[in-house]
Order: C-alpha cells, then sequence, then structure tokens
C-alpha cells in the first residue's frame, strides 16, 4: 500500500485517460480512448480526491457512485475492494465509464475553484482492471420465488431492472425487437466510442445469472401482443427507449439524401457487425451537415469522417456557449461552456447561431444539394441567459450532399401497449407514479420511455429503482437498493426536458 496524500489535489494536476491522436484514429473503428493506462497514474488521480465532508460527486451522480470511497481505495491500490464498492451502486460501470459525460466532476468540490478529480477515468480503470483480472462473474440467486417478470427493451435500463430482479430471485425475460441484446448500447454509439464486446460480456453475464432474452421479438406485433404482458407475467418494465426523432418538416424534407441520425449510426454499426443493412446511408465523398450539436451529432461527424466525407460540417442553433461559467450558471450545476467534442477534433467544421429553413435540389435530381439558413443574432440579459434572437445574415446556402438530423428525440413507440391502456404525455413518454407504475396495474416503465432522452446514467439508476418497485410489488416488500434519485428527480428532470 502507498502512502495516503491528504493534499494531493495541492500536488498532483489532473490527468485523465486521454484520447489517441486523431490522425490515427479516424483510419480505424478502434476504440477513440487509449487501450493502455498507467497504474501509478490513476493512482494518483486517485489522491486528487478530497474526501469532502458533503461529497457534492455523489449528489452530482445519479446512482449516488460512492466516489470518495473508491477513490481512495484506488490510490492506496486496493482494485478489489474498490469494484465491489462500485459495483454496490452501478450494475454496468463501463457503460458510464466510457459514455457518461460525467455530471459527478461537474459537482466536484475542486471544480469550485480548480481542476476537478478524473472521477470517469478513474471508474473506467477500475472496471477495466476487475474484467482483466476476473474479479467479475455470475451472481444467480441462491432460491427463486416463483414470479415472473417481463421487460420490453434492453437497454441500459432493461438490463439493470433485469439484473436486479433476477438477483432477487424472480425469472426475468427480456424482449429485444433487434438481431441483439443492448439497444442503443450496440446499435447507436459507434464501435470506436463503446466496442459492442463490453455490451456482450455483460449479457453473457445475465444469461449465465439466469436471465431469459428473446430477441428479434417486438412487443406489440402481430405474433407478439402485448397482451401477453399482462396475461402471461406477474409484471412487466417498459425500458423500450426514447425512439422517436424530432423532425424538421422544412421545404425539401422529402429529398433523397436527408435522414435521422439513428438510422445513419445503426446501419453503420449492424454493417460492422454483419448484419443485413436495407438501405445503407454512405458519407464517402459527400458534403455532409450535421444538425444538432449533441452526442448524437458528434457520433454522426466522427462516422461521416471514418466513411470518407468530402467536408463534414455541424451546425447547432443555439450560439457558441461561453469559455467560463455565466453567473447564471454557477457550480455545482453542470458548466454550459464550450468544449469540443472529440469529433470536432478529428477534422470537423462547426457553425453556431445557424436556422435552417429549406433544403434543396438546385440541380434537379431529387437528391438535396443545399441548405438555405439564416445566421442569428442571439440577445442574452445580464446573467448571460438568452431572450431572443434576430436574424444577422439571411438566406446563406451551404452545401449539403448528405443532411443528417440530429437535433434529439420524444418519447418511446407507445402506440403497441396504448391498447393495455398505458397512458402517454404529449411527448409521447409513459406517465408513471412515484412508484415507475404506469396507468396499468403491475406494469412500469423505466428510463428515456417514460423521462425522454437522457444520459446512460439515469437509465441504469432507473432501471435499479423500478426493479426495487416491482420486488416489492410482488412479495410486499424489497431488500433491493434504491439509487440515490430522490422520489422526485425524475420528475424534476422531466420537467425540465
Amino acid at each position: 500500500m502507498s502512502e495516503r496524500h491528504p493534499d494531493g489535489y495541492r500536488k498532483i494536476p489532473r490527468m485523465p485517460i486521454g484520447y489517441r491522436d486523431p490522425r490515427a484514429r479516424v483510419r480505424d473503428s478502434e476504440e477513440v480512448w487509449l487501450p493502455v493506462w498507467s497504474e501509478q497514474q490513476l493512482r494518483g488521480q486517485g489522491q486528487r480526491c478530497m474526501d469532502c465532508g458533503v461529497p457534492m460527486c455523489m449528489a452530482g451522480c445519479p446512482l449516488g457512485n460512492i466516489i470518495p470511497d473508491w477513490n481512495d481505495l484506488v490510490s492506496r491500490g486496493d482494485w478489489r475492494r474498490a469494484i465491489d464498492r462500485l459495483h454496490a451502486t452501478n450494475n454496468f460501470p463501463e457503460f458510464t465509464g466510457y459514455t457518461c459525460p460525467a455530471p459527478c466532476e461537474s459537482s466536484c468540490t475542486l471544480a469550485f475553484t480548480d481542476q476537478p478529480v478524473a472521477i470517469k477515468s478513474i471508474e473506467r480503470a477500475i472496471i477495466d482492471k476487475a474484467w482483466d483480472e476476473g474479479w467479475i462473474q455470475p451472481q444467480p440467486p441462491r432460491e427463486r420465488s416463483g414470479r415472473t417478470v417481463a421487460v420490453v427493451g434492453s437497454g441500459p435500463a432493461g438490463l439493470a431492472a433485469a439484473q436486479q430482479l433476477n438477483r432477487a430471485g424472480h425469472r426475468v425475460t427480456v424482449f429485444e425487437a433487434d438481431d441483439h441484446p443492448g439497444g442503443l448500447l450496440t446499435y447507436g454509439i459507434p464501435e470506436f466510442k463503446f466496442a459492442r464486446s463490453r455490451v456482450q460480456r455483460r449479457i453473457d453475464q445475465l444469461v449465465a445469472e439466469g436471465v431469459e432474452f428473446r430477441t428479434g421479438a417486438a412487443v406489440g406485433s402481430t405474433d407478439l401482443p402485448s397482451r401477453m404482458l399482462v396475461d402471461d407475467f406477474d409484471a412487466a418494465c417498459l425500458a423500450l427507449g426514447a425512439q422517436n426523432p424530432i423532425d424538421l418538416p422544412f421545404p425539401g424534407r422529402e429529398l433523397a439524401g436527408v435522414h435521422f441520425a439513428m438510422p445513419f449510426l445503426t446501419g453503420e454499426n449492424r454493417a460492422r457487425n454483419g448484419e443485413s443493412v436495407d438501405a445503407p446511408i454512405s458519407a464517402r465523398g459527400k458534403s455532409v451537415v450535421v444538425l444538432g450539436g449533441g452526442d448524437t451529432g458528434a457520433d454522426c461527424v466522427a462516422t461521416a469522417i471514418r466513411h470518407g466525407a468530402e467536408q463534414v460540417v455541424q451546425i447547432e442553433l443555439l450560439p457558441r456557449p461561453p469559455e467560463r461559467r455565466r453567473p447564471s450558471n454557477p457550480w455545482p450545476e453542470h458548466p454550459q461552456v464550450y468544449k469540443r467534442s472529440y469529433a470536432q477534433h478529428e477534422g470537423a467544421a462547426e457553425e453556431f447561431a445557424i436556422s435552417t429553413k429549406a433544403f434543396l435540389d438546385q440541380d434537379g435530381d431529387g437528391r438535396v444539394d443545399h441548405i438555405l439558413a439564416d445566421r442569428l443574432d442571439w440577445a442574452t440579459d445580464e446573467g448571460g441567459n438568452r431572450t431572443g434572437s434576430t436574424i444577422a445574415e439571411s438566406d446563406l446556402l451551404i452545401r449539403a450532399d448528405l443532411v443528417l438530423l440530429a437535433i434529439g428525440f420524444r418519447g418511446p413507440r407507445a402506440d403497441p401497449f396504448q391498447e393495455l391502456g398505458v397512458e402517454s404525455d404529449d411527448w409521447g413518454r409513459f406517465v408513471v407514479d412515484q412508484d415507475l407504475m404506469t396507468s396499468v396495474h403491475g406494469i412500469f416503465a423505466a428510463g428515456d420511455a417514460h423521462l425522454g432522452p437522457s444520459l446512460v446514467v439515469w437509465a441504469i439508476a432507473e432501471g435499479r429503482d423500478v426493479a426495487r418497485s416491482i420486488d416489492r410489488f410482488l412479495t410486499g416488500r424489497t431488500s433491493l437498493p434504491r439509487s440515490a434519485r430522490s422520489p422526485n428527480a425524475a420528475f424534476a428532470l422531466r420537467s425540465a426536458l
């Protein structure tokens, strides 16, 4: 064991696990992260943790990960206990360690005046080492309860719910419409950002624990009517994600070459894994415009670059964020500041304050070739809050042979469940009570299906909480742990989305 350094945050600079050189990584489909990290470096990063009396990092994490504890254990080289502490609150630390934007780091006390602890890197290091050392093994229940639960959807919320319920002794069947489990972890996130093998080994673990997966099983279809959730199971969880993309019904929307982002990303993932793709979308040799500045947009940018696009431009309606926090965005809120994505570092251009008006076909071949747009001038108040916009430059022509719409999602595909009486709100999200039960007795919902589009970490937290509610519904009591989210936290987040 190394000597503990209580003032490590003063002596050791922040040094998270880095990325591979952009010039090299754009030529392959390997993960963008450095595959090898220094154990000594990560132990030093753990020493930067102040072990605050009030650990705001935990408050910033929807799972309530006990971050100071595993920071300390890593700093001492006790990796085995660190993974036990991490698994106590998070079923799948690699899902968050590789894909989460780390709201815990934004809440870190050091972030008030300095660089936060590299929490995400430490989490990733713990789970990487745990897999390498063989510490992660199936944990089947000692006895079965005799109850059965259906989980619809196998993304992070569905997988977390399935594992928790199975470990409580219930027989769990997961229904997945796609050919392989994992949801958007498998099909929506590019392989070079989060390798599919990381999801598959968790699926293998759940199968070894006794969870049954039925793939190619679209609940609500003729072969699998939604009524079977009530007739054949003691309880059910709807965890099918927020699948309905937001559209831009502008003139020219029907032109060839204008696509939603997800078919582009899922088609790429299917092709790379040897699955058939009905209508592959290629960016090779094209001028690509990605509408939307979020993570989905960044993944589209990086994928288009790897296709061999002639040029890629990412467009955002809102103005470029400031370099530093505004007064209206204080710590410990997530900082609304400018930060280039991993995809932008790979060579794409970015434009802010651009409002699209139409998709144009100037040569008459039925395909988009330009976007018509206005450049906006956004006004702000003294606190930096946006108060409105005016047109600074009108009728801009932006070359675009391929347009990808990555401007967000609404709720799940709720139609198959309306015949059961499951209620949805105006955005299509399932309406639930504080136990995450829908309007139908015994049918629950978790994750984006009722929150709307959110983070993987929220989905896992919801999966754990819905499992607790279902276990109590089935048995009258539960020993499953509660996530950190308060009973009203999901509703507050839902109102903000």
